[in-house]
């Protein structure tokens, strides 16, 4: 089902709205407490669509820990948000917040633009999933588009990597990485972000893409020319082993990604 947007003071009179507010289960009172709370964060309306179903309501994704829908706020900015469901193992959103936070400072992942004890808000990653870009990415210059994104994924986990802060989710990609219409890639959704793990960004987003079946094979199949796998991960090696941008640099160029400026993403689409 895919729906217009409605106010925030109109989901208290939608049913369907109000069991996405709460979701998956709120008394009465917590929801209407939910709605305020909305509304403080500046958010105006929403739009209950997106690839997900939950119950009869559309939305952009489900987590154990939240639900994202897309809002807007008063200067009428496309704004993902995502609420805390009633269910999560976190008491509330700080955290997560925080990891975002620490990420856009590096350079990564969509900015931070509010939060509270029941939700996060932050900019909308306009786009495609990486797994359908990837199976819609075809003809002229459809080898060079995959090496530009794909430079600038690794670039953006170089960075967490640099920042101490693991991802958590990389080695399955799919829900993680978001493509613009412009091939411009932007990490999401970090609530198993560490920042007491070891980081294993670039390794684990190295594995995905190019070892790991059934995206490696697709991005075989465009590439052409990739090295053996026993390559690539002797390169993941020695990386774990440095983790320094010598290591990284030379990863690329194993890979065939390191031609051209820095490529790295700004975490902004």
């Amino acid at each position: 089902m895919r729906r217009s947007y409605i106010s925030v003071e109109g989901i208290a009179e939608d049913p369907d709205a109000l069991a996405v507010i709460g979701y998956p289960h709120a008394t009465a009172r917590a929801k209407s407490e939910r709605v305020h709370e909305l509304a403080g964060l500046g958010i105006e309306a929403v739009s209950f669509s997106g690839p997900v179903l939950l119950g009869r309501t559309s939305v952009l994704g489900k987590g154990y820990v939240g639900v994202a829908v897309l809002g807007r706020d008063a200067r009428k900015r496309r704004l993902a948000v995502k609420i805390r469901r009633t269910d999560s193992p976190r008491a509330h959103m700080g955290d997560e917040a925080g990891l975002l936070e620490a990420a856009n400072m590096a350079g990564v992942g969509p900015r931070l633009a509010g939060y509270s004890q029941n939700f996060m808000v932050m900019e909308y990653a306009d786009g495609e999933r990486i797994g359908r870009w990837l199976r819609g990415l075809g003809g002229a210059g459809a080898t060079s588009r995959l090496r530009r994104a794909a430079r600038s994924i690794l670039t953006d986990c170089y960075r967490l990597d640099k920042a101490g802060i693991d991802h958590g989710e990389l080695s399955n990609i799919s829900k993680h990485v978001i493509i613009s219409a412009r091939d411009h890639p932007v990490l999401i959704d970090f609530e198993s972000a560490s920042t007491s793990r070891r980081p294993a960004n670039v390794t684990s987003m190295t594995q995905a893409i190019f070892i790991a079946p059934p995206m490696a094979g697709r991005v075989r199949r465009i590439c052409g020319s990739l090295p053996p796998k026993d390559i690539i991960i002797s390169c993941l090696r020695e990386y774990k082993r440095k983790r320094d941008r010598r290591a990284f640099d030379a990863l690329l160029g194993v890979l065939r990604l390191d031609g051209g400026g820095d490529g790295g993403g700004t975490g902004r689409i």
